[in-house]
């Protein structure tokens, strides 16, 4: 029997993952760790507190596990999710946490600090570093991210990119199989995986695929990163956002996204859903 723990849980990814656990096995003991523990209420779950901003709360929360999932935050603020990564993982390590896995990002790299990318680069290096045992389960693109961006473009029937790119989406639920799949299992220890999606699509075909669910024209249209970022200033987004959508977007670009590998199969046990089998089960307003 291991003690499981799982950072993030009252979220949605940390809270499926958690779910998953459960319904895997119960064999383990499972912890979920959360900056507000009192909105879990699933029987046989262990609720810590933890907030990666107050490091002195994650030596309890950490505290006589075996296994530990790392979600990195939403934080926009520039460089706080790479410092927030390199908090959590040191006192896991200190904690005597055996294995950590961290949830990263397809295209991590060792690029400019301001690119979000740089950021998962720093956790994963990080983790490397001081970990005995580790894991990364590198993410594509949510699915429903961009099915959220599709809802509030669909009266204007656009989509748009600051150029053509592909991108494996992937849906959330699948990547969260597949981290409880991993938290669980065995032979993990070093390996690097990439969830996505079965296929890769264009911004046309993106488009595509949401014209014919919804029934109403829509399509995919390319405009230079500056015109971007005027827009989301126009809208009076905090910088961050900015910073985060452009980034993505330019990431779109570079391909960090067009990749498509069997992991979610691999380690979840069923195949990876597909962008329009994900779409068929939304709903438009």
């Amino acid at each position: 029997m291991m003690k499981i723990g799982v950072s993030g849980a009252s979220g949605k990814l940390g809270g499926a993952v958690v779910n998953y656990l459960l319904e895997q096995s119960n064999e383990h003991r499972i912890v979920a760790i959360s900056r507000s523990p009192e909105k879990i209420k699933r029987e046989g779950v262990e609720a810590r507190f933890g907030d990666y901003n107050q490091p002195s709360s994650l030596s309890k929360a950490y505290s006589g596990l075996d296994r530990l999932l790392l979600i990195p935050s939403t934080d926009m603020e520039i460089g706080r999710r790479a410092q927030q990564n390199i908090t959590a993982i040191d006192e896991a390590v200190a904690a005597g946490v055996s294995h950590i896995v961290l949830m990263s990002s397809a295209g991590a790299r060792n690029v400019e600090k301001t690119n979000i990318a740089a950021e998962y680069f720093v956790g994963e290096q990080h983790l490397m570093k001081k970990a005995n045992q580790w894991s990364i389960l590198r993410m594509s693109y949510y699915a429903e991210a961009i099915i959220d961006e599709a809802k509030m473009s669909l009266a204007r029937g656009v989509l748009t990119g600051i150029t053509e790119n592909k991108v494996s989406f992937v849906s959330r639920d699948d990547l969260a199989a597949a981290a409880a799949g991993l938290l669980a299992g065995v032979g993990h220890d070093g390996a690097i995986y990439t969830g996505t999606g079965p296929e890769s699509l264009t911004g046309a075909e993106r488009a595509e695929a949401i014209a014919k669910v919804t029934g109403k024209p829509f399509k995919y249209v390319t405009l230079p990163a500056e015109t971007l970022q005027e827009q989301l200033q126009q809208a009076e987004l905090p910088e961050g956002v900015i910073n985060a959508v452009v980034g993505i977007q330019q990431n779109f670009s570079n391909g960090d996204f067009d990749i498509v590998t069997g992991d979610i199969e691999k380690l979840s046990g069923r195949p990876a859903r597909s962008f329009e089998s994900i779409l068929s089960t939304t709903t438009f307003q």
